[in-house]
């Protein structure tokens, strides 16, 4: 349903593994949180290549859930009169 939705990691495939790539996948992964999962305020995100011969990557994703609200929250019948600051 959302055309734009995921990280766009696939980029990276084939890539030689070093600290840049290590900096664009974390900056790719921050943004991505950042646009589709407004729920969550991204703390820490840590790229580590756990197997170099085998190219195996792990990203990490440290986060806290936001306590209030937003209009992203549809969770019925909560979503009718919460989570937006617009009068009817």
């Amino acid at each position: 349903m959302e055309p734009q939705f995921g990280s766009g990691l696939q980029q990276f495939f084939f890539r030689k593994m070093d600290e840049t790539l290590k900096g664009e996948i974390c900056d790719t992964v921050k943004m991505s949180l950042l646009i589709n999962e407004p729920r969550i305020t991204v703390k820490e995100v840590k790229v580590e290549y756990t197997d170099l011969q085998n190219g195996l990557v792990e990203v990490g994703v440290t986060y806290m859930y936001n306590q209030t609200n937003t209009r992203h929250n549809y969770v019925f019948p909560f979503n009718i009169n919460e989570g937006t600051n617009l009068d009817r």
